[in-house]
């Protein structure tokens, strides 16, 4: 992420660079300048942690229908690379940024939303909060999402594969399989087997994401085997949960969801579309997740 401008929030314990586009969290820093954001290197990966809004994953056929209308958004929707989000407020420990519609995003979704997204530092705690308010007469169809990257293994003394994931209960759950265009097949495959850990390494993400449905867990952990847990990822308003990195990638994402990417047998209308949320008039929505680092 060379040459693009990032903001800063920090306190005594944590040090929390924000892209100014996209709004991406680049990085967490702790005294120790340990690095916990995966560094967005572009011949693998060129992200850190995209927020999804509207739509979560892709469109098939990259549209949807709305009124008898068809529309498309890009994959993961458009704040991920939007170079015209507002910054509307930065303190020492938050800032906030806003993106509202206008006439170029009706053209390719036709709802009239405030969406505004505050990173705040507490303790050794980054809280992600997304405020959606609908500014329209009609309900406002959406899907909202965080992809943060974090740094696997932390140092290069380290590999991989001596990091697990905890959860906070323990779970049976099978992953949702998606195609080669990332979408929905509608096949299932065992993953979870009455337990709270998963192992990583990295031919887990050689078909794509780790997508669960049904976890009872809103708490998922990076750990070391011997040296504990690094971070902790809480998503009490999320019911959907991706856990996915490049299979050359040195970092793992933990993803809370709500909404999920298309089936490769949907109609495509977008009131339809599974996961979808609905948000009256006038109305706003909130919900965040938060990062807790150990190692601070």
């Amino acid at each position: 992420m060379k040459n693009i401008e990032k903001l800063t929030i920090k306190n005594r314990f944590l040090q929390i660079e924000i892209t100014k586009i996209g709004a991406e969290i680049c990085s967490i820093k702790n005294n120790e300048n340990q690095e916990f954001i995966w560094q967005a290197n572009p011949a693998i990966w060129g992200s850190s942690a995209p927020v999804l809004f509207p739509i979560i994953g892709g469109l098939k056929n990259n549209e949807f229908y709305y009124e008898g209308k068809a529309y498309s958004v890009p994959k993961h929707g458009f704040i991920r690379h939007n170079e015209d989000l507002t910054v509307i407020n930065h303190l020492e420990s938050s800032i906030t940024f806003q993106y509202k519609y206008n006439t170029e995003t009706l053209k390719n979704y036709p709802f009239k939303f405030d969406f505004q997204l505050t990173f705040s530092v507490t303790e050794k705690t980054v809280t992600v909060s997304h405020k959606i308010t609908n500014d329209g007469t009609n309900d406002l169809l959406f899907s909202l999402g965080g992809h943060p990257a974090f740094k696997c293994p932390l140092t290069e003394n380290e590999n991989y594969e001596d990091y697990f994931l905890e959860f906070e209960h323990s779970e049976t759950s099978d992953r949702y399989l998606i195609n080669e265009k990332g979408l929905q097949n509608g096949k299932t495959a065992p993953c979870l087997q009455n337990t709270d850990t998963l192992p990583l390494n990295h031919e887990l993400f050689s078909n794509d994401a780790l997508i669960f449905k049904d976890l009872k867990s809103r708490k998922i952990s990076l750990a070391h085997q011997k040296n504990g847990k690094v971070l902790t990822v809480s998503y009490p308003d999320f019911n959907y949960v991706g856990i996915w990195a490049k299979p050359n990638g040195d970092f793992v994402c933990i993803e809370p969801w709500l909404g999920i990417t298309d089936h490769n047998d949907t109609t495509g209308v977008f009131s339809q579309k599974e996961g979808i949320l609905s948000l009256a008039p006038q109305k706003e929505f909130i919900a965040s997740y938060a990062i807790e680092i150990y190692r601070a």
